[in-house]
């Protein structure tokens, strides 16, 4: 199957309505055909307990997840419990977890709140060819192979791939830019009616 422009293997939305799964995809958006067999396996090494059943009531982001302030449980798999080993003390975390409700096909994606195609690699959707979440969360409590955090944005029984531990020394670039993101906060910056004065 291809585009307009003819590109094999990529369909755009006429081609496929529905196929994104429960996200369902929006005019402008283009889907492709996903390879048979994945690349590489992955371990889930535990479950994310949160109080979110549906999409409509998860957090859009990490910064609206630390908001909500909601106390979350990150359930580590028995065999995986040791490795927590040298965690006592810390105070955030990396939580690297797979999105296994999202749908993987789309490589531009039209989202609500900028009504315009970005391709997946330049925003942080779940939807991506693999859908891989990460936040940097607040650690409550770790105790008796669970993980009690603030920050998760992610809905309950989300599989748990991977633990790091976060430097703020390495991990934060305050000078970090999105290109379209710096360009579009500029030019609602420019069209804001002056402050009065």
């Amino acid at each position: 199957m291809s585009d307009s422009s003819g590109n094999p293997g990529v369909r755009s939305t006429r081609d496929l309505q529905g196929d994104a799964g429960a996200f369902g995809i929006r005019e402008g958006e283009v889907a492709v055909d996903l390879p048979a067999m994945p690349d590489a396996g992955l371990y889930f090494i535990g479950r994310i307990r949160t109080p979110w059943t549906h999409r409509s009531d998860c957090p859009k982001n990490s910064h609206q997840a630390h908001e909500a302030q909601a106390v979350c449980n990150v359930e580590i798999d028995h065999a995986f419990q040791p490795a927590l080993a040298g965690l006592e003390g810390t105070t955030h975390l990396w939580l690297l977890y797979f999105m296994d409700r999202a749908p993987r096909n789309l490589v531009v994606q039209v989202p609500r709140r900028y009504g315009e195609g970005r391709g997946t690699f330049a925003l942080r959707s779940p939807a991506r060819p693999n859908p891989i979440a990460m936040s940097a969360v607040r650690v409550l409590d770790i105790a008796e192979g669970r993980l009690t955090v603030i920050g998760v944005d992610c809905l309950d029984g989300t599989p748990l791939l991977d633990i790091k531990p976060y430097f703020a020394s390495t991990d934060c670039h305050p000078d970090a830019v999105v290109g379209w993101h710096r360009a579009r906060t500029e030019e609602a910056a420019e069209e804001a009616p002056p402050a009065p004065g």
